[in-house]
């Protein structure tokens, strides 16, 4: 493998390294968020039944990849100890293992998806206009699994060596291909090619998500970037593969819980009516604005940890820890303050003429804004927990945060007291605060860097 020493991240400037992870990861993260966003563009210009059906259908798709996306990140953990520890073949059997059970994973949840897509969508009890449409979307979209996962696979594993540019490069080549074949496939072009409505999308999608797979086979099985996967390790590792599911799990199991609570809060506003739900939507899309940086910094501090455990940098993991909550805490607080003093600007950016859901929507995001901060120090604490190898704390803290506080709080103070809807408001900042506080808690007082390795 060439390059062994390249992206060394337990020496130098700590606060170099973290910018120079950072923002990439952050840019990488604007440009997926554009990716969803292209993708509801177009499906818009197609009419109602349409949209809901590719809304529909995102929450499906989501918790299947989260069933698999566990092993990714447990792989990704166990290679930046390996490479902080300059152990480059432990690297390479790690990253061929891990490449190969995911990707079998995968093979199995797209199959699995495809068959069961009738029986998942209609769980959802909708109109059987959108039944049909969501069907036929979501067959195709599994279809593409395999492929999206090889990527997902590559872009965990070269963070996790601490090169970031790369996978940056590869989703602005799929977006870009993504923006172009959208149109062409929803509506035809020229009588060359003919429409297929929502299912254009899917096959967009899934082309573009060719492209990143081959790409990162390429660079995978070259081995000039860090990550070199070789065919002859592709013989099971049992008590590797063990090691990755005990990681993968929690990390599965949080990521399947936040889909789920996601939901479920959307069933609580939708009780309270189309200015509620109008409301949350808007206070949602800025929600998932802001974190964007919080996101990078986190999973750059985990980067950053796992790398510096494996060199036992010990003194070294704490420095990037202080520097990492400060950072985020100080960012997002600032973003908070300015959000709740033009609550009103903001929501009239997506909602120009509707008053009422201007000023119910401004006081969702001044709810919001106040625990900004806090937002911040929990995404860098649960980054920091994954690069730990303690997939079981940031799993906890998001059990904890869903579901012992934010539903239950949110069913109580808008089913149960005067609030109503503004009680949901309310639990999100309870929940940011306390969860945060929790994390710093165990942080603190669990002898969690002791016990790594």
């Amino acid at each position: 493998m060439k390059n062994n020493k390249a992206n060394i991240l337990t020496q130098g400037s700590i606060i170099k390294a973290l910018i120079r992870l950072s923002i990439p990861l952050i840019l990488t993260n604007i440009l997926q968020t554009a990716y969803n966003l292209i993708d509801t563009f177009w499906v818009g210009r197609l009419g109602k039944i349409s949209v809901a059906a590719v809304s529909l259908s995102f929450p499906i798709i989501f918790i299947i990849i989260s069933l698999g996306s566990g092993l990714a990140v447990a792989g990704s953990i166990l290679v930046a100890k390996r490479k902080g520890a300059q152990d480059m073949q432990a690297v390479t059997h790690i990253s061929s293992q891990t490449f190969f059970s995911v990707f079998f994973a995968s093979l199995l949840l797209a199959l699995a998806g495809y068959v069961t897509t009738p029986v998942l969508v209609g769980i959802m009890k909708s109109s059987p206009e959108v039944f049909a449409e969501a069907v036929a979307y979501l067959k195709i979209s599994f279809l593409g699994l395999p492929a999206m996962f090889i990527y997902v696979t590559f872009q965990s594993l070269m963070r996790s060596v601490g090169d970031v540019i790369l996978p940056f490069y590869i989703v602005l080549a799929t977006v870009l291909l993504n923006l172009a074949l959208d149109p062409l496939f929803i509506f035809g072009w020229k009588g060359i090619l003919n429409p297929y409505g929502v299912r254009g999308a899917a096959i967009a999608t899934i082309l573009t998500q060719l492209l990143g797979a081959v790409i990162s086979l390429y660079f995978m099985l070259k081995g000039h970037k860090g990550i070199h996967v070789k065919i002859k390790d592709f013989l099971p590792d049992y008590t590797l593969i063990k090691q990755m599911f005990r990681l993968g799990m929690p990390v599965s199991i949080e990521q399947i819980s936040r889909a789920t609570g996601i939901f479920v809060m959307v069933m609580l506003v939708a009780h309270f009516g189309t200015l509620a739900l109008a409301s949350y939507g808007i206070g949602s899309r800025i929600l998932s604005f802001i974190i964007i940086p919080a996101f990078g910094l986190g999973m750059a501090t985990s980067t950053l940890v796992g790398q510096n455990i494996g060199a036992k940098e010990h003194e070294r993991v704490k420095k990037t820890l202080k520097l990492s909550l400060s950072i985020a805490f100080g960012i997002l607080s600032f973003f908070g303050i300015l959000f709740y003093l033009y609550a009103p600007v903001i929501a009239r950016i997506f909602i120009p003429d509707d008053t009422l859901t201007i000023a119910e929507s401004s006081i969702f995001i001044k709810h919001l804004a106040v625990s900004f901060g806090f937002l911040g120090i929990l995404i860098v604490l649960i980054g920091a927990f994954r690069g730990a190898g303690k997939t079981q704390i940031s799993m906890l803290l998001a059990l904890f945060s869903v579901w012992i506080l934010r539903f239950p709080l949110a069913y109580y103070l808008s089913y149960h007291t005067s609030l109503q809807v503004r009680g949901i408001w309310l639990s999100y900042p309870v929940t940011n605060i306390v969860t945060a506080l929790a994390g710093l808690t165990i942080l603190v007082k669990y002898k969690w860097l002791s016990q790594t390795d």
